[in-house]
């Protein structure tokens, strides 16, 4: 990679890293092109540059951000496998890699929950698109359970995958803003009881 491609790179990644954090903190409509810039360390103009609105910013953040968590959960799930374990190991190892996720990018998640269930931003068809993207991860695992026997075939799979991945969402900022004497191995010890004994179907 070149140093024009590299120096980008980082540029946009401050854009993104600026906008999130002051989008998280008063909300997207209240949000200037100047702050992000000013946040970021950079000219206004080199905003422009890199996104041709902040809209398009926004978007890009999303997909950038759901990226990122889809491919954690993925080699979470990839993982498991390799050591042997079963589909719903590797269910439980991608619950404790949306934890470290979310606790490595919390205003990114608590951006994401929050427009999630808005109907009247224009940026909604990409929400819907990375939605789909973290939840498809977590479907295909379910299905290879299924697959396995180690699930019934009677099991709702693209709700239950829904279920899962909101679970770790909403328990995630839970405990970062109301919890956070909780160490993350505990809050993954309780999330890991619930997936096994409601999902598995074991004690």
């Amino acid at each position: 990679m070149d140093s024009s491609s590299t120096r980008r790179r980082t540029t946009r990644r401050k854009l993104f890293e600026a906008a999130v954090t002051l989008i998280a903190e008063q909300g997207f409509s209240s949000t200037t092109v100047d702050e992000i810039a000013e946040r970021a360390g950079v000219a206004k103009g080199t905003v422009y540059y890199n996104f041709a609105s902040k809209n398009e910013l926004f978007e890009e953040l999303l997909r950038h951000g759901i990226e990122l968590l889809a491919t954690s959960l993925q080699e979470a799930a990839d993982a498991a496998a390799a050591r042997g374990g079963t589909r719903v190991d590797a269910l439980d190892a991608m619950i404790r890699a949306g934890l470290d996720f979310i606790a490595r990018y919390p205003a990114l998640t608590q951006l994401y929950v929050a427009e999630l269930w808005r109907t009247n931003r224009a940026w909604q068809s990409t929400l819907m698109v990375v939605r789909e993207r973290a939840i498809t991860v977590v479907e295909g695992v379910l299905r290879e359970a299924v697959a396995n026997g180690e699930l019934s075939e009677d099991i709702d799979i693209p709700l239950t995958a829904s279920a899962l991945f909101g679970m770790v969402l909403v328990a995630a900022l839970d405990w970062q803003s109301y919890q956070p004497h909780r160490s993350i191995d505990d809050v993954h010890a309780s999330l890991s009881r619930l997936l096994q004994g409601r999902v598995s179907g074991r004690p």
